[in-house]
């Protein structure tokens, strides 16, 4: 009885053994297993958060950004009507690992929206690995209803903005355009870049492997900033007519081209600044004709940066400082030749388109008479008629704002000459720009002040004073007696022609050679004419100035006053009533023959 039981015991003992030693193994095999299972979650979690630089560029990421577009600031005119803005658009784009078919896909999007499926699957081809591939530009409103619609798989759309103008190419070399990227190219796009520009709000979030948010960082959002919006002092309105009627004059004589300046002379504000080139010249085989530009809106504003000799229109300027100065007076009579050119000090012959005899100084300046000019220019020291020059800013730049402005061309003194001294007095050897012009000619209108240019409105500009800048140029009995002269240009001299019905103009006619393109000189009948005035004559509103370049003497009359002069009026007779400014003429003036 013992030994079995002592045998049964032992046969327990076993099997407990046998038993621990399998949960033992069980046990380890579960470790091992588990240790196992974990080493490879491990190992995916260490491939996906930081993976080998081998891999990395394979397992893509688990975050996400999102971009929300800011916004270019806007242009106004003066009176608020928008002149550039922007809008959104869209732009289509694929994502090679999500497109079903490569070789097809260009075909399917050519028959759904019409691209072109050579430009798109060269688009594609280099970044098959890419999961971005822009393949439009922007895109018309029924390709994107198109593109929304449909249930290709790889293909969607993104949003871009887009740049508008609402008045067309109205003003468009002024204002400029932006490109693809919405940076301002040229114009005052260009010039206000840096205050129009904006910046994107960026989004980042972690998604899930379908690409959906899962989790936003509270730090991890940062909102768009919109730029900022300018009012610039052009009015859209005047802008277009003066366009309009200056491109009638140009084609109508057959000229190289033309510029027109429409100024505010009490507060330097620039209402309309009209440039026009002929890119064909009919029947003209001697003219240099320039080819049309392929962006219009990226050509230079040539009120600014072309120079161009002002003929008689520069007189005014001289008559008054040498008036002042004290070297003459206006009654006094000066020896000027009744039949055949006056002789200079130094043997120069200088001519008349007619001669008048011994004429008083304001005489010389009514008829625009050379010689007369000329006797006066030899009485001034050269540093006398270099300050004229400089105190009315010729030679310097405005700084109004206008993108590519130049000085304009002044003799040095080094080389001034006694040459240089009549030739100026004329208003010749010196370039002046159309802004200079206008600038310069508003002393008569302002009580001899000159207004600082501008192109922004200074209500909207913070560091911009309201009140006009303005610089005391001239003794203002002399700007009054400068301006009352010229009213008489308009009734007894050379602007009788452009006379209006409605204001009492005062203002001056130009007639220079056109300066040769090579080899220097001047051709011998060809010309630039051009005209500037004020009005009304009591308390002048506006001053304008046309420069017509090489008119066709065959289309008729080359002289300024007949050429640039009756453009001068037509938009006074516009601007004037649109403004609100009353008549000034009691009842219809008769034009002079």
């Amino acid at each position: 009885m013992n030994q079995r039981t002592q045998t049964v015991d032992e046969h327990d003992r076993h099997n407990d053994w046998q038993c621990r030693r399998l949960d033992s193994w069980a046990t380890c095999s579960l470790v091992l297993i588990a240790a196992l299972l974990s080493t490879s979650v491990l190992r995916v979690v260490q491939l996906k958060l930081w993976p080998d630089d081998r891999l990395a560029a394979a397992t893509g990421t688990l975050v996400s950004s999102m971009r929300e577009p800011g916004r270019r600031g806007d242009l106004f005119d003066r009176r608020g009507r928008l002149i550039a803005t922007t809008t959104l658009g869209y732009r289509a784009y694929l994502d090679p690992a999500e497109v079903e078919d490569l070789g097809t896909i260009a075909i399917d999007i050519e028959q759904l929206i019409g691209l072109n499926p050579l430009a798109t699957d060269r688009a594609l081809e280099p970044r098959l690995d890419t999961r971005y591939v822009p393949i439009s530009g922007i895109l018309e409103p029924w390709q994107v209803d198109q593109l929304q619609q449909s249930t290709l798989r790889g293909v969607g759309i993104e949003p871009r903005l887009v740049r508008n103008y609402p008045h067309g190419q109205i003003g468009q070399q002024l204002i400029g355009a932006v490109g693809f990227e919405h940076t301002g190219l040229g114009g005052l796009e260009h010039v206000l870049d840096t205050s129009l520009n904006y910046e994107d709000g960026i989004l980042t979030y972690t998604r899930d492997v379908n690409r959906r948010p899962l989790w936003i960082q509270p730090g991890d959002y940062t909102p768009h900033r919109d730029g900022a919006n300018h009012t610039l002092t052009i009015d859209i309105v005047l802008q277009q007519f003066a366009e309009q009627r200056l491109n009638q004059e140009v084609m109508q004589r057959n000229a190289s081209g033309g510029r027109l300046v429409v100024l505010d002379p009490s507060t330097g504000e620039l209402l309309a600044i009209a440039e026009a080139v002929n890119h064909e010249q009919l029947e003209r085989p001697d003219a240099l004709v320039q080819h049309a530009p392929s962006h219009p809106r990226l050509t230079r504003a040539r009120s600014g940066s072309d120079p161009y000799e002002p003929g008689s229109t520069f007189k005014p300027f001289v008559w008054a400082g040498a008036t002042e100065s004290g070297v003459v007076t206006p009654d006094e009579i000066l020896p000027t030749p009744t039949g055949t050119p006056h002789r200079t000090n130094g043997g120069r012959r200088i001519r008349d388109v007619h001669y008048y005899g011994p004429s008083s100084w304001q005489k010389v300046l009514v008829k625009s008479m050379n010689s007369g000019m000329a006797i006066v220019a030899e009485r001034l020291s050269h540093a006398q008629m270099r300050h004229i020059v400089a105190r009315f800013g010729f030679g310097q730049k405005t700084n109004c704002g206008l993108p590519g402005e130049t000085a304009g061309l002044v003799t040095t003194p080094e080389k001034w000459s006694d040459y240089s001294q009549v030739s100026v007095g004329m208003g010749h050897e010196i370039g002046v720009t159309p802004l200079q012009m206008v600038r310069a000619f508003s002393v008569f209108c302002s009580e001899g002040k000159m207004p600082a240019l501008r192109l922004l409105s200074p209500d909207r500009v913070a560091d911009t004073l309201a009140v006009p800048i303005q610089h005391q140029v001239l003794d203002p009995a002399v700007a009054n007696l400068t301006r009352q002269t010229m009213r008489m240009v308009m009734t007894e001299g050379t602007g009788r022609k452009s006379q209006s019905t409605q204001y009492q103009l005062f203002g001056k006619s130009g007639t220079a050679q056109l300066p040769r393109a090579q080899g220097g000189g001047y051709h011998e009948d060809r010309y630039v004419s051009s005209f500037i005035a004020g009005a009304p004559l009591a308390a002048p509103r506006l001053v304008v100035l046309c420069v017509i370049e090489d008119p066709d003497k065959r289309r008729g009359p080359y002289y300024g006053g007949l050429v640039a002069g009756p453009v001068v009026r037509d938009v006074m007779d516009f601007a004037l009533p649109y403004l609100g400014v009353t008549s000034d003429i009691e009842s219809p003036l008769a034009l002079a023959d």
